[in-house]
């Protein structure tokens, strides 16, 4: 869409005096001087900044969340504004409009925001609702920016402006997309006090991905010095802002939302300051990084600027995580009397962290570091251990846990990690068993020991992977191995914890709830983890695929509450995602699935979906509050198997048409079961237990009510009917090359839909049937034949046609005579037999204005479609008997030439089919009579309707028996003609019925309609027909008519419009002044486009 290259950056076309010029080469440098012999080099690099947008991921994270949330709080009319402003920014965009298309999406947006002002409310307070609404306001505009970027015409025209709107996005996403994340949360959850604590989270992870120094997108590579201001997106000014905002607006937050117990206690000032000391510890490792260059470039001043302010800030961070976390929560696990646990506690804390520190900042590089943090981590190790009451006789364990692992970040000595895995599995191991062995719950179905062994065997595979992905490279199955069982138990642990929610206590239940942001937290860490190790070439393909399905099916417990919807989702995943994530290379041909491969992946899509039946089960009936039908169950499985083997298709085997085909008929075959529902026994239909006792419950009519069944056996003709067309259309039915199979499948698609509509809508009329079967077999063979014609169609399909206007008339007459023999002796049975004639021949004439309309189009479109070969057959001729070039003065003649080609063509249709312009213009004139006489059956004869039915005529054709004058020239003159003189008419009908028959309600309350009153509304009628007439003959001869006369005609309608007491005689009056204006700006534009040939 808005990717597109400019002409400008097109490769040129291939030009004769051209041929001298080399194809583009890419030279070395040398010594950083070009090749000065290289001319397609300097051409290379002339537009160095039309290049994409690489930073829309990072900007994707930022505000399709947020744009999200907004349109959650603005509601359905912000929706619908911006759905119609984007479609027609589109369709402008897809027109190659490509200014129209920008200017569309930012009236789209600023419509949206205009929506969400009026209909959203926000707050009760007044200040709150203004800033909620200027914050609203700026993230709109950040999109209208973002979006402006993806523009490619707007790189070339206006580079700088390019360059400031992306220092515009990285200037004010880390300020406002922390707060709209935050109102979102709050809104989840409420204004707790751990809202503080979101918005610095929020502002730590926008400030990683939009503060640190980065290279603009849109200046090459070439261009970059070095560091420096002129070298990034950001200046000094917008990074000084962004650090003081990580730092200061959490704790402004919490001291405005919690002023009223900002020093009620301990905990309460360990908050304030934790909210700013620990962004201040971020700050000063995101320094490794570059966040601080804007404060000196200087190395050395920064580390020294790191480790001063590191340790302070550590200091305090500790104390307060002690008073905030570890005494608060875990006071019952700490087993040494005051004051020595405050000590063991602080030492323990303040030591590990000094040591992780200084091995952040690099000071343990030399010989003194190592020895200091070996020592800090055996001390911080039995200290810890003393403090949770591990036994003095394993004390030893500790020491040598904390020993190997200072080993294993000192030496790199991988076996002094492995060491430390097994001293510190026997720890949690004690730890484990200490605490909650001995506890007599069950929790999440599950007695707590057997929880406590699988949290014991998560742990030690969590610390074991890690040394497993420092193997070298022909052990790498290993690190696979432990990836997957890993991933495989916390799946198991998470769907017991968040699906199994009951607790037995000593006789007490109750609800454990699992919070739901755990598992989205656990789910795009194991992502992260799995991508970081892809980059480090640490795992393959397959246990890539292995372990992003899992870790992504845990996503699926959120939404269908069911117990093996995990397990049955990773199965699915695992089936669809091969041919994304195993043949992910599509440039080499070893990539490419073969046909064996595609089949067995199919199948193995196809049973994954079965066994999903019992969840898709489940979520239909939570959707539906009831057990969904056999037919709408069967329908979701074939259309969720369809669905996965698209990718198989698109990605690799997008040059085979049966496949494509095959795989249309498939969804298709899915969603007409869905709509349709049909009856289908369930013992063929799923083999479930479940499923069975749902549908077979007694309590069904108690609880859903009574469901009156209708027959639906019909359901079947009519996916019949539409799966044998869709395999026509795809040619699976070759009906295109062979004669008699097109004969047996348009008689065999007209019975099977003729029975349908005389089952579903006919059913009273038995005797009718035989007809309306034929009507729709003589109808289906036309249209098969006219579009696909054999050597005898054309002598046929006339007599065709025929009998089927035939049918018309018989059907429409014996549908009532037949009937009302049958009429009962009482007054109640006769009048709702007349009722039910009445509305069967309403259905009749329905479905022939169907029928007809359908004939119209077809012949509409083949003798279009033959017109347009017999013009390029006629100019291929020209082509070849004349030479490639004529004088400029010729072109009119040219273009007068090419006008006549449609005139010469239907003369020429005699030899191939005359009829079918006669056939097209008895459909359409008939369909457009049907449906007048429907108009005026159900509607009374509105007037609005003929602006909707005489586009209808547009389907007209010129022939050489009934309108032989008619052409495409006067293809607007009948829909122009018919609306004037059906308004004419109604208005005299009204005249005639206000004067002759009176209205009552109008007559009560001006005394009565008389002579005066048709007298002055005829006047005015007449006065609208200049305008009209002038209008209908332009529309037949387009013979420019004076300005006088348009000038002198136009003013005539405004009596008529102001005076009239007939809405009919108004809207002529109005539609005569738009035909006049119309008719002077077709006029002007024809002399314009005259002009330009003279």
């Amino acid at each position: 869409m808005m990717f597109d290259e400019s002409p400008l950056t097109r490769p040129l076309p291939h030009r004769p005096f051209m041929s001298s010029i080399s194809a583009p080469t890419f030279p070395t440098f040398t010594n950083g001087n070009p090749n000065p012999n290289s001319r397609s080099s300097s051409s290379k690099n002339a537009n160095p900044r039309f290049s994409p947008f690489s930073q829309n991921p990072r900007i994707a994270i930022a505000l399709v969340p947020a744009a999200l949330f907004l349109l959650d709080l603005g509601g359905s009319p912000v929706v619908a504004t911006l759905t119609i402003g984007l479609m027609l920014s589109y369709i402008l965009d897809s027109l190659r409009i490509k200014s129209a298309s920008f200017f569309g999406l930012w009236f789209s947006l600023l419509a949206s925001q205009t929506a969400f002002f009026f209909n959203s409310s926000l707050f009760p307070s007044l200040p709150l609702s203004l800033l909620a609404l200027a914050l609203s306001g700026l993230t709109t505009f950040l999109i209208g920016v973002w979006s402006s970027l993806q523009f490619r015409w707007i790189q070339i025209e206006n580079p700088s402006i390019i360059l400031a709107l992306e220092r515009l996005l990285f200037a004010c996403l880390p300020i406002i997309a922390p707060v709209l994340f935050t109102w979102a949360s709050i809104s989840s959850v409420g204004l707790t006090d751990a809202a503080a604590y979101y918005f610095s989270t929020f502002s730590i992870v926008f400030y990683w991905l939009f503060s640190l120094p980065r290279p603009s997108s849109f200046k090459p590579k070439q261009e970059f010095g070095g560091p420096g201001a002129e070298n990034f997106i950001l200046g000094p000014l917008e990074s000084c802002l962004h650090a003081l905002h990580l730092l200061f607006l959490p704790l402004l937050f919490r001291i405005a939302s919690h002023h009223a117990v900002l020093f009620s206690s301990t905990a309460s000032i360990a908050d304030l300051l934790l909210l700013f000391f620990v962004p201040f510890l971020f700050l000063l490792y995101a320094s490794t990084r570059g966040a601080l260059w804007w404060v000196t470039g200087n190395a050395h001043q920064l580390q020294q600027i790191r480790i001063m302010n590191g340790a302070v800030a550590l200091v305090v961070v500790v104390l307060c995580l002690e008073v905030r976390v570890v005494f608060h929560s875990f006071g019952r696990y700490l087993h040494v009397p005051p004051p020595w646990n405050y000590v063991l506690v602080t030492f323990t804390m303040l030591g590990g962290a000094s040591a992780a520190g200084g091995y952040a900042v690099g000071l343990i590089n030399d010989a003194f570091g190592s020895v200091v943090f070996t020592t800090l981590s055996i001390v911080v190790s039995a200290t810890g251990a003393i403090v949770v009451g591990f036994p003095l006789l394993f004390l030893p364990l500790p020491l040598l846990s904390g020993f190997c692992l200072a080993q294993f970040f000192t030496r790199k000595s991988l076996p002094s990690y492995f060491a430390f895995v097994v001293f510190a599995s026997l720890m949690v191991t004690w730890f484990v068993v200490h605490n909650f062995w001995d506890l007599n719950i069950w929790l999440a179905d599950m007695a707590l020991k057997s929880f406590c062994k699988l949290i014991v065997v998560s742990v030690v595979m969590a610390m074991a992977v890690p040394g497993f992905a420092l193997l070298p490279s022909k052990f790498h199955f290993v690190t696979e191995l432990g990836l997957i069982s890993h991933a495989l138990l916390l799946c198991y642990i998470e769907n017991r914890f968040f699906n199994y929610t009951g607790i037995y206590y000593f006789g007490f239940e109750g609800d454990v709830i699992y919070p739901s942001y755990m598992v989205i937290l656990t789910t795009f860490l194991g992502l992260a983890l799995v991508r970081r190790l892809v980059v480090d070439h640490r795992i393959g393909p397959k246990a890539v695929w292995i372990l992003t399905c899992l870790y992504s099916s845990k996503l699926a417990m959120l939404f269908i509450t069911s117990k093996s919807v995990l397990w049955v989702s990773a199965v699915l995943l695992l089936a669809i995602s091969p041919p994304l994530l195993l043949y992910k290379d599509r440039s080499r041909v070893a990539s490419k699935m073969k046909s064996w491969q595609g089949f067995a992946h199919a199948g193995v899509i196809a049973l994954s979906a079965w066994l999903c039946r019992e969840t898709i089960f489940e979520a239909l009936q939570w959707w539906n509050g009831r057990p969904p039908s056999d037919g709408l169950l069967l329908g979701f499985y074939i259309l969720l198997t369809g669905l996965a083997c698209i990718p198989i298709v698109a990605l690799h085997f997008s040059h085979v048409q049966s496949a494509k085909r095959f795989l249309v008929l498939v969804v298709a075959t899915g969603l007409l079961f869905i709509l349709m529902q049909p009856p289908i026994p369930l013992s063929w239909a799923f083999n479930s237990d479940m499923i069975r006792a749902a549908h077979q419950s007694a309590d069904d009519i108690t609880i859903y009510g009574f469901v009156a069944s209708k027959p639906s056996w019909p359901s079947w003709l009519l996916i019949t009917t539409i799966l044998l067309t869709l395999a026509a259309v795809t040619s699976i039915i070759p009906i295109k090359y062979i004669v008699e199979l097109r004969a047996f499948y348009a008689v065999g698609v007209g019975i099977t839909l003729g029975i349908y509509i005389c089952a579903e809508y006919f059913l009273q009329a038995t005797i009718l049937h035989a007809l309306l079967v034929a009507t729709i077999v003589c109808a289906s063979v036309f249209l098969i034949f006219t579009h696909l014609p054999s050597a005898s169609s054309t002598r046929l399909l006339p007599w065709v046609f025929a009998l089927l206007v035939a049918l018309f008339p018989v059907t429409y007459l014996l549908e009532g005579q037949l009937r009302v023999k049958n009429i009962g002796e009482g007054e109640g049975d006769k009048l709702t037999t007349l009722l039910a004639i009445e509305g069967a021949r309403m259905s009749l004439l329905g479905l022939y204005a169907s029928l007809f309309m359908l004939i119209a189009l077809e012949i509409k479109f083949e003798l279009a479609s033959l017109m347009r070969e017999k013009a390029l057959d006629r100019g291929v001729q020209n082509q070849m008997g004349r030479s490639s070039g004529f004088p400029p003065k010729l072109r009119l003649v040219q273009q007068r030439k090419a006008s006549t080609a449609p005139s010469f063509t239907v003369k020429r249709l005699a030899a191939e089919g005359a009829w079918m312009p006669a056939v097209g213009n008895v459909s359409t004139i008939l369909c457009f009579a049907i449906c007048l006489i429907l108009n005026i059956n159900f509607t009374g004869g509105s007037n609005r309707a003929i602006f909707f039915l005489a586009p209808i005529l547009l389907l007209l054709n010129q022939d050489t028996d009934f309108i032989a004058g008619f052409g495409d020239r006067q293809r607007y003159f009948p829909v122009t003609v018919v609306i004037s003189g059906y308004l004419v008419l109604s208005a005299l009908y009204r005249i005639f019925m206000e004067v002759w028959h009176g209205d009552v309600g109008w007559g009560l309350e001006i005394g009565g309609p008389g002579w005066f009153f048709a007298v002055k509304n005829l006047a005015l009628l007449i006065l609208t027909l200049p305008n009209h007439i002038l209008f209908n003959r332009f529309m037949w001869d387009y013979a420019k008519q004076t300005d006088a006369m348009l000038l002198l005609t136009m003013p005539l309608n405004l009596p008529s419009i102001i005076i009239t007491d007939i809405i009919t005689v108004k809207v002529l009056g109005l539609l005569g002044v738009i035909y006049s204006l119309a008719q002077y700006l077709i006029s002007r534009q024809i002399r314009i486009a005259g002009m330009k040939y003279i």
